[in-house]
């Protein structure tokens, strides 16, 4: 069972449902379910799912018996498998309602156009055409608007009125009165003629067949929702996609033996191999080892990533190097992989505002076109003109208002808009965020890990006179590779890539607080704190330019390392945390978009504004303590200010939750990914402005989708009541218009980073 639990609110079941044809339908389960004790249920027309909140204990079999009085089918799926063969065997399933609608679509093309052309060429026109069209129409109308008739019939039990009661009331009305004049009228007289109209014209109506109308209309609507159903499909490839990624087999290690065993037996713990080439089966840690890991496919980072022992690794991630030992700290839903896929899926069932809306309309829709279309048909009888005009002007308002367009106007966009962003490793939590990313002005950028890499790297090396750059660097990164200590590791790399393989101390010891001492290659070597030097009566030469240098550093708030060998001092190292090479580009962008960046970090005003300076903000907030940062996010807000707000320690959560707009970036703690709105699984600032700029691009796409239907629907309606459109074209366009809708939303497909690879 699929369900999710949160203290207090109780439990989330979802269900699959079966048998909906529109916005209508979806609404009239979401109401329905909603009348239950302690129910809150929110139904989705576009991904067929409802997603359910229900007392602890409640039956599931309470809430799919309660659909199913309501015309509908539901279930709960199968819980999802952790194999990517299991993935990839369900997305290779083809919906059986999409084959039903293929094959019901297939055949009312091969009868129904040879009916359309003999309708509209009158050349074509033999002497019994009119009888010919019968024997191929009514197949058309009976079995191919099936579904139609169907839905309408179970709608009917129940008191309701859905777009399949347009279709089918439309269809059928065309069939009976083709019926009517065929065998009770004159239009079953040999040799008859029946010229295809744009508009309509008064006749005595027994002379006329509508069976091109009843037959056509069926055709054209089971062509569109065919083209729904494939679309909606397509637009869902996004998260199958993601699903797929992971490895189908691990290789298991356990006392020394190597044993091939399927991904969902592996358990958190277990070691397991990874060669070159392979997939990383789940999330982990390196145990022994060194390569280097394609995380494209999972973040859109182009450049592998080094990793050695202690690395973490993440599922799905391809191993491009050597073979890795790797320690299972995460498995199944608990893996990034899966929490991504949740994170997409939730966001694609949801509803944002203005969705509800468009629900709305499409429920009281429905009954206010069957009054208009017998308001029309008394209007047209009264004025005294033909039945046949009276009832065709009927016709054309029954099918041409169906309400599809406007219930796909929205979940479409989302299904595409959301889906597009997994590719590029933004993660949009729901559809309200879209509404927030509209209004925002202001963007809060923590320093830390956001702006900055949150690494310590060795940034300068300057020697006191008479010592060389090249031995300050090997002599003191070779005493510090032999230290745990992030700022020692900082300055080991750093003097790894700048002079190659450092020696390994003679003598080491640790001074907690102060630094290291040792021996390396017949040096007594002392490296930390300008006191350390001091008690060893080692200083820095005044007036120097390892002086000047460590006097500036230490003023931006950059950490400074003294280094001395055989009784003298010799050099500093400057140690600091540095800014992401595409922070700058970033906040660059920010502007362009409209947003004013703010820098909000606890460190010293002086390294903040240096930082602001390098990257380009102008607006710095500094000092600010953990659980403060949440009061500064309120305070801008009561200045009238819309936030955002990047962050990615377990220190930014409140304030992303207090924030208009929180996004996280997803190397950054679990509840400041929690607490965000968007997740950013790649560590590039740019992917911040790609999320804001998806999240504006999909809810104008929303907006485009429902103006258009709106307008179709308000100018078509009284254009098809006057009489001034036929009702084969009515049908036509009111398909195209669903085709429409989901097309405009597919352009999402199509939506571009800003950040080159």
């Amino acid at each position: 069972m699929s369900t999710s639990t949160s203290p207090g609110v109780g439990t989330g079941i979802e269900l699959e449902i079966g048998g909906m044809t529109c916005a209508s339908c979806a609404m009239r389960i979401e109401k329905k379910l909603n009348k239950l004790d302690g129910v809150t249920a929110t139904v989705n027309y576009a991904t067929e799912k409802a997603k359910v909140t229900v007392p602890d204990g409640y039956d599931p079999a309470q809430l799919i018996a309660e659909v199913e009085k309501t015309g509908y089918t539901a279930v709960v799926p199968a819980p999802k498998r952790g194999k990517a063969d299991g993935a990839a065997a369900d997305a290779g399933a083809e919906d059986p309602e999409l084959v039903s609608v293929r094959h019901r679509l297939i055949g009312s093309v091969v009868l129904t156009v040879p009916v359309i052309a003999m309708a509209m060429i009158p050349a074509l026109q033999f002497t019994y055409w009119q009888w010919a069209s019968l024997a191929l129409a009514s197949p058309v109308i009976v079995w191919g608007a099936w579904p139609f008739h169907k839905a309408a019939w179970a709608n009917l039990k129940q008191g309701a009125a859905t777009m399949d009661t347009l279709i089918s009331m439309g269809t059928s009305a065309a069939f009976l009165w083709s019926l009517y004049a065929l065998f009770l009228g004159t239009a079953g007289t040999p040799g008859m003629k029946h010229p295809f109209e744009f508009a309509l014209a008064p006749s005595d109506g027994a002379a006329n067949i509508y069976l091109e109308v009843g037959a056509g209309v069926t055709m054209f609507i089971l062509a569109g929702r065919y083209f729904e159903k494939r679309s909606k499909k397509q637009a869902g490839a996004a998260l199958r996609a993601l699903l797929e990624l992971g490895a189908k087999e691990v290789s298991l290690l356990r006392g020394g033996i190597e044993t091939k065993i399927p991904v969902e037996e592996l358990q958190v713990g277990d070691e397991f191999i990874v060669r070159p080439g392979e997939k990383i089966a789940t999330d982990g840690v390196v145990v022994s080892g060194t390569s280097a890991v394609d995380a494209s496919m999972l973040t859109g980072e182009s450049v592998p990533v080094e990793v050695a022992e202690g690395d973490a690794v993440t599922g799905a991630t391809t191993n491009a190097g050597g073979r890795l030992v790797v320690r299972a700290t995460r498995i199944g839903a608990d893996t990034q992989l899966a929490q991504m896929a949740q994170l997409v899926e939730d966001a694609q069932t949801g509803k944002a505002e203005v969705q509800r809306l468009a629900d709305r309309i499409s429920g009281v829709f429905v009954p206010v076109v069957i009054a208009i279309a017998v308001i029309a048909l008394g209007g047209w009888l009264g004025a005294g003109f033909p039945v046949s005009a009276a009832f065709t002007a009927a016709v054309a308002v029954l099918v041409i208002a169906c309400p599809c367009a406007l219930g796909l106007a929205t979940p479409t966009a989302l299904l595409v808009g959301t889906g597009r962003g997994a590719q590029m490793g933004v993660l949009i939590k729901g559809p309200e965020v879209l509404e927030s990313t509209r209004r925002v002005d202001t963007v809060v950028l923590d320093k830390t890990g956001t702006v900055t890499s949150g690494k310590m790297t060795l940034v300068d090396a300057v020697t006191e006179p008479g010592t060389g750059r090249a031995d300050l660097l090997r002599l003191a990164g070779a005493l510090e590779d032999a230290s745990e200590h992030p700022i020692a590791q900082a300055i080991a790399k750093g003097a790894t890539e700048e002079t190659g393989a450092l020696a390994v101390p003679e003598d080491f010891a640790n001074l907690e607080g102060k630094g290291v001492q040792g021996v390396v290659d017949g040096h007594a070597i002392v490296v930390g704190r300008e006191s350390l030097l001091a008690e060893w009566s080692m200083t820095l030469s005044p007036g120097t330019a390892a002086a000047k240098a460590k006097a500036e550093a230490e003023a931006k708030g950059k950490t400074v390392v003294a280094v001395g060998w055989d009784g003298q001092a010799r050099g500093i190292l400057i140690v600091a945390d540095t800014v992401k090479p595409t922070s700058a580009e970033a906040v660059a962008q920010f502007k362009a978009i409209g947003l004013t960046p703010i820098l909000l970090t606890g460190d010293n005003d002086a390294v903040a504004r240096q930082i602001a300076a390098e990257v380009g903000i102008e607006e710095v907030i500094a000092e600010v303590l953990p659980q403060d940062k949440v009061d500064v996010v309120r305070r801008l807000q009561a200045e009238g200010k819309v936030v955002a707000m990047i962050g990615d320690g377990v220190n930014d959560a409140p304030a992303l939750a207090q924030a208009d707009l929180g996004l996280a970036m997803g190397a950054g703690a679990d509840v400041a990914i929690e607490a965000s709105d968007i997740t950013l699984v790649r560590g590039d600032l740019r992917s911040a402005v790609d999320a804001v700029r998806l999240s504006r691009k999909t809810l104008g796409t929303i907006k485009t989708n429902l103006f258009w239907a709106f307008a179709y629907n308000v100018a078509a309606v009284p254009v098809a009541a006057l009489g001034m459109l036929n009702p084969m074209l009515a049908g036509a366009a009111m398909a195209l218009s669903s085709v429409f809708v989901v097309g405009n939303s597919l352009r999402l497909r199509g939506f571009k980073s800003i950040a080159k690879p």
